[in-house]
């Protein structure tokens, strides 16, 4: 049995972890993993992949560490492997990227074999997380007022003012943000970060900015959901 989980490049200066050890550092490893999970799942929107992979990603990153066991160069060639996964993922919101951290975190301590500094790290991050969550810590009245609107204007419009007396009937503040040109430069789409007076008028908002522009699209988002 010992012959099976020793490595072939194994040497007798080399430690090898037992399996009664490696046994325990993932099983905590995927405790934890679920928990954060759930941290994550508190008053949050989630998706169940999302769900899945952080509640794995602590056993991954802790096996990962106890393989290395210490060895420089190995350690290195983990680093640049692990930085190569931001460049296959799609952008996560902060509270993703908070959460990823976490497990990843948690993942390390665990797999360094200290266990009960991974659990309390783990408990009072996730307590944490889950305290300002439910008091609403950053929250602000006027978020749902604050959206990104995106027009679509022809090329034979001159946009610098076309809106001017829209916004300021329906808007608090205004700014443009971007410019950009689509179908072969036959059209402009303009990017405006808005502040909303009346989320009643919305509907009429839109319909004004449909007349100005020649009933081409118009799109209205939740700015923190906004998506390019």
């Amino acid at each position: 049995m010992d012959k099976i989980f020793k490595g072939l490049f194994d040497t007798d200066l080399t430690r090898v972890i037992a399996v009664e050890d490696f046994l325990i550092c993932v099983g905590v490893a995927l405790v934890l993993g679920v928990l954060i999970a759930l941290v994550h799942s508190f008053k949050s929107r989630y998706s169940k992949s999302f769900l899945m992979t952080v509640a794995v990603l602590p056993a991954v990153v802790c096996v990962v560490i106890m393989m290395v066991n210490g060895n420089i160069g190995a350690g290195v060639a983990v680093a640049g492997a692990f930085s190569l996964v931001r460049f296959r993922s799609a952008p996560g919101s902060a509270r993703e990227i908070a959460t990823i951290f976490l497990s990843m975190g948690s993942g390390l301590v665990c797999g360094m074999g200290y266990i009960g500094y991974a659990v309390l790290f783990t408990v009072i991050i996730g307590g944490f997380m889950m305290l300002i969550s439910a008091v609403g810590f950053g929250d602000r009245k006027k978020a749902s007022r604050e959206k990104t609107l995106k027009i679509t204007i022809p090329e034979d419009l001159d946009f610098s003012g076309l809106f001017d007396d829209v916004f300021e009937k329906y808007t608090k503040s205004h700014v443009q943000t971007s410019v950009k040109t689509a179908a072969m430069g036959s059209l402009y789409k303009i990017k405006y970060d808005v502040v909303l007076k009346d989320l009643l008028k919305e509907k009429e908002f839109i319909d004004e900015l449909r007349c100005r522009n020649g009933n081409l699209e118009v799109s209205v988002y939740d700015k923190e959901n906004d998506v390019l």
